[in-house]
């Protein structure tokens, strides 16, 4: 089966073509580099993405700073990772990198801070 992809990895965009009629050997055509492949059979095999939210905070000079997951979690337990993250509440105060949950969703990622909240 044949599918279409932009590539995202970096500015250029390119439009890919991949046929994945044999998971053993994907063919990519379209990438001006080999990271566009590497994207391609990804996407096909394992997509994967960053999830962001932000939760509130607890004696911050902020109500809510911002999350992301250390790194991409599986596609497919975005929502269980939003309904987790909804459930955590920082404590200020908060530095960028602060892991404020762990393990989120058995996937091994972290819930770690993206924004700073000083305790008042």
């Amino acid at each position: 089966m044949s599918k279409q992809f932009i590539c995202i990895n970096c500015p250029l965009g390119c439009h890919l073509e991949v046929d994945d009629s044999n998971l053993d050997d994907i063919k990519v055509s379209g990438n001006t580099c080999p990271r566009g492949k590497i994207y391609a059979v990804s996407e096909v095999t394992a997509p994967k993405r960053m999830v962001t939210d932000s939760v509130p905070v607890e004696d911050g000079d902020v109500l809510r700073v911002s999350v992301k997951t250390a790194s991409p979690i599986p596609k497919e337990k975005i929502f269980d990772c939003i309904e987790v993250i909804r459930t955590v509440r920082a404590h200020a105060p908060v530095n960028i990198g602060d892991v404020l949950y762990s393990n989120v969703c058995d996937t091994g990622v972290d819930i770690v801070a993206t924004r700073n909240a000083k305790r008042i």
